[in-house]
Parts: C-alpha cells; structure tokens; sequence
C-alpha cells in the first residue's frame, strides 16, 4: 500500500512509533523532515498529529481513505438561542429563509461520503500572490496545488461532522473578530491553524466554494452574532464571496484571499 492510500481509520489504529515511521517516510518522499509528532484526543479516541517542513513551509499530514464530509442539516437541531439570535439577524434584514435551517441549507455544503489520497497540506494560508485564476500555475512550480472543496473540509472537520470543527455551538456574547479566547484559535484536529479568522478566505479548486471565511463580509455588514460567527463553519463554502473573488473584481482579491497548499505524496 501507498502512503497516499493510508486511510483515516487506519492511521488512527497505528501506534505512535508506527506512526513516527509513517511521518518519516513522508518527510523522505517530499524532501522534508518531520517538525513533530504528537498524539491528540479527538472524537473520543486518540489521534497522531504530524508536522513537516519543507523549504520553510510547514505542512500537516492529512490521512484520507473513503470520509463523511458536508454537514448533515437532517439530524441537526438549532439551540434556542442559536434560534433567537438568527430571528434578531431577520429582523435586521439579514439571513436566507424564514429559519436558521433554511439558512444553512443555503450555505453548508451536503453531507457526503467521498474517498480522498492521504497528502500534506500547510499550517498556514497564504495569501494570493497572483490573480485566482492563475494561482494553479503558480503553486505547480513550487509542486504545489490548490486542494479541492471535499480535502478543504476534511482537513478542517477531521471527521467531527459539527456545525464548526469543534462543535455545533459558538459564543453568542461576542463575534469572532478581535476575539482572543475562543475556540477558533486552537489548532485544528490535524493540527491545521484553520477556519480561525473569517476576515480569512480560503480558495478551492471548485469556484463556488471559498472557506475559512468571507474576507470579513458578515463583520462589515452588521449580520448578528451567529451570522458572524458561520463563515467559519467546516462546511460553509459562502457562495456570495466566491461569486465575488471570481467576478470583475477578482483583480482587488489578491491581497484579501488567499490559499492553503496542499502537497501530493
């Protein structure tokens, strides 16, 4: 088997020295070496946690196999005062449909089961250097690629299937930016620093799906404290930014968005 082939169950049956060799044997394929490995709690079992540099970069390694990402909006039930704030944000104008639910059904992407190569993918964002459209090109020649919508939301969820990658609830004392103690700050599950930021907007591969964020859009606007809040859910793919970081003004966006390198094992 390839290490591109390891799956998500199947890296979370190793032992850590198993997985330190794993690590290694990525590090060796990339050019790299292994930065750390460290071994998390998460959904209730232990999860390994390896970090790569190469070329200054840090990478985590992200296994894949066949995963459930998109959000499961069925089974969900809002709390009441998810509720209550999301009818305070109608009142001002602002939400799709009459309900939170309705809502979401708008902007989360559809719970699904896909089957994805295990790879690395950065830390970090960086922000676009180029136009969009030409960022592909620009990423290959440091043997680079933008990752797709379905490896976005795996890296960022991990698995968990929550309205956010740490939960179906947020504060609703405070929005997210200028805020220094909510849970968008911890590392990711793989260890990804992501969804953390929602003045961050994150490109795919798919043009009608930018993540981590709305480039600030829901801040600006007043939108409520939920609605502030949602830009950072895993499976938000905010269709309204990414009709604009695509549209005429694509050549303002560069400064404003940005992409997570995903490299290929």
């Amino acid at each position: 088997m390839s290490l591109a082939e390891l799956s998500f169950d199947q890296w979370r049956s190793l032992d850590l020295p198993t997985a330190r060799r794993v690590a290694q044997e990525a590090a060796d394929l990339v050019g790299g070496r292994v930065a750390a490995v460290e071994t998390i709690e998460h959904l209730a079992a232990p999860l390994h946690r390896v970090r790569i540099e190469r070329q200054t970069q840090e990478f985590a390694l992200i296994p894949g196999g066949t995963v459930t990402v998109g959000f499961d909006l069925a089974s969900w039930q809002p709390t009441p005062e998810q509720s209550a704030d999301y009818a305070e944000s109608l009142e001002h104008g602002f939400g799709h449909g009459p309900d939170l639910r309705a809502h979401l059904a708008e902007v989360l992407s559809p719970r699904r089961t896909v089957t994805l190569d295990t790879l690395l993918m950065a830390v970090e964002d960086e922000y676009l250097t180029e136009l969009p459209e030409d960022m592909p090109a620009v990423l290959a020649a440091r043997g680079l690629r933008i990752p797709t919508p379905d490896e976005w939301e795996h890296a960022c969820g991990a698995g968990a299937g929550t309205l956010f990658r740490w939960g179906d609830v947020c504060p609703l004392d405070r929005i997210p930016y200028g805020d220094r103690t909510g849970p968008q700050h911890r590392p990711s599950a793989f260890g990804l620093r992501i969804a953390h930021d929602t003045y961050r907007a994150e490109l795919t591969t798919e043009r009608t799906a930018v993540h981590g964020g709305d480039g600030g859009e829901s801040v600006c606007g007043g939108y409520g404290t939920l609605l502030a809040w949602l830009p950072l859910a895993t499976s938000n793919r905010n269709p309204g930014t990414a009709e604009f970081v695509h549209g005429p003004e694509s050549e303002s966006v560069c400064e404003e968005f940005s992409v997570r390198p995903v490299l290929a094992l």
